[in-house]
């Protein structure tokens, strides 16, 4: 080999050892994103969204401050494979009034009051003709369900047991003051990193209307995740980040750019259910053993503190998010997602109990370290080579051997050196021996780093 394309080689795993510095420094100062991720929840948290309309526009407004999202629009009954998009909705009030003229269901009080997409009425009704449009959780007596109707025109409310119990019988004018009319569905995407290069698919949903955890987690964190990859140099990896309303929007999405994915996804992860401080959960591709699960169970093994619980599950699609669609048979792209609680399995899931007091800037931040460690994982994982194969190299003479024997300190440091240098032949990739160690990948930079100082390493691929 030439020296030019060797001093290249050592050039570029130099590129992915910056690369790995800078994810170290971000993850170990997480927590200065914690307080502007409450911020930004705060902010969306009043916006009554839905799949359609000004909400979750206004959404990708707040959320395009921060991302260069691009917005595709799709119209009103155009069919997206075996789905068609539906009217667009928009809501200005409702409410119900007893007999004395008082509010006694309020959608300025609570968005989640209305049933998602209902339709306009406005007249009076007893009791008896009301009771099988109001919704409740029995089961939870103070909490207020969140329920949709986006594909059968109907109306209806929202409210407590508790609240409902203590309705009399008697007349009941019932206003809701919406629109379902011909619009668009909007999804939005943006990337980062090298074009050409495998991408990474960032994915989440902003269809939710006052719910913390199992909707505006995802966005916020997603959102901070690109403004600190933005600033990672040297990315092997190009992220599509995708913002859309959750089924339709993926479905939709994958009949513009379905080959696309196909062709070019590396690993992808749906972002959802991230704020709360319930086990981290890693739910697994359909794959399996994509490159995407093989990263996610690596950075979980590590990442956690000692004292937390982490739960592994198979891909299942009989509930759970986004990553139904990514996995359906057609695509069947390596997409899985890792959570903290995840969605169906806690008491606040899908009522007004998923408020802000749910979710804490600990929780996200946790969240925000999992994610990072997982693309340093996957930008990591290259195949690197040994320049001087031929025998152990005399490290001294390059300064990587003290000359007065090991210290205990720097034991590990040189047992690192040792590994790379007998298991970096060109097949084995970092991950492999970063799991020979039982050490995770990240540990392995600054020997990395050191012995591409040296050109005694390069990248093989």
């Amino acid at each position: 080999m030439d020296t030019n394309n060797q001093n290249n080689l050592s050039s570029s795993t130099l590129d992915l050892v910056n690369c790995a510095r800078a994810f170290d420094t971000e993850v170990n100062n997480v927590e200065i994103y914690g307080d502007k991720m409450m911020q930004m929840m705060e902010r969306l948290f009043p916006i009554c969204r839905s799949i359609t309309g000004a909400g979750i526009r206004e959404t990708f407004d707040i959320i395009g401050e921060t991302v260069p999202l691009q917005r595709h629009r799709i119209a009103t009954g155009e069919e997206v494979y075996d789905w068609k998009v539906p009217k667009e909705w928009n809501i200005r009030d409702a409410y119900i009034l007893n007999s004395d003229g008082e509010k006694i269901v309020d959608f300025n009080e609570t968005n989640l009051h209305v049933v998602n997409y209902s339709a306009p009425i406005n007249r009076k009704m007893k009791l008896s003709e009301l009771r099988p449009h109001l919704h409740t959780i029995p089961e939870i007596p103070e909490a207020i369900p969140y329920l949709t109707s986006y594909y059968k025109e109907t109306w209806g409310f929202c409210l407590s047991q508790n609240q409902l119990d203590q309705l009399p019988d008697g007349e009941y004018q019932v206003v809701i003051d919406s629109t379902l009319e011909d619009g668009f569905l909007e999804l939005c995407d943006t990337r980062i990193g090298p074009k050409d290069a495998p991408e990474i698919i960032v994915a989440t949903y902003c269809c939710h209307p006052s719910i913390a955890n199992n909707e505006l987690s995802g966005p916020v964190l997603t959102t901070t995740l690109y403004e600190i990859l933005s600033r990672i140099p040297n990315l092997r990896f190009c992220y599509r980040f995708l913002f859309m309303p959750e089924t339709i929007g993926p479905i939709a999405y994958m009949t513009m750019f379905g080959d696309e994915l196909k062709a070019k996804a590396h690993a992808g992860y749906v972002v959802s259910c991230v704020g709360d401080d319930g086990p981290y959960t890693y739910k697994k591709s359909r794959r399996g053993v994509s490159p995407a699960d093989i990263a996610a169970l690596h950075a979980l093994r590590y990442q956690p503190s000692k004292n937390s619980e982490i739960l592994i599950h198979d891909y299942f699609p009989d509930h759970g998010g986004d990553e139904r669609q990514y996995n359906s048979p057609g695509f069947n792209l390596p997409v899985g997602s890792l959570l903290r609680s995840n969605a169906g399995t806690y008491p606040e899931y899908h009522n007004s109990l998923d408020n802000l007091e749910f979710v804490s800037a600990k929780g996200m931040t946790g969240s925000l370290a999992a994610y990072l460690r997982i693309f340093q994982t996957l930008e990591m994982n290259a195949k690197l080579r040994n320049t001087k194969p031929n025998g152990e190299p005399q490290l001294g003479k390059y300064g990587l051997y003290p000359s007065m024997g090991i210290h205990p300190r720097f034991e590990d440091e040189m047992r690192y050196l040792l590994w790379l240098l007998c298991y970096a032949d060109g097949k084995n990739d970092l991950l492999k021996i970063s799991d020979m160690l039982e050490r995770p990948i990240w540990a392995l930079t600054e020997a990395i780093g050191k012995l591409a100082d040296a050109q005694l390493m390069e990248l093989a691929d």
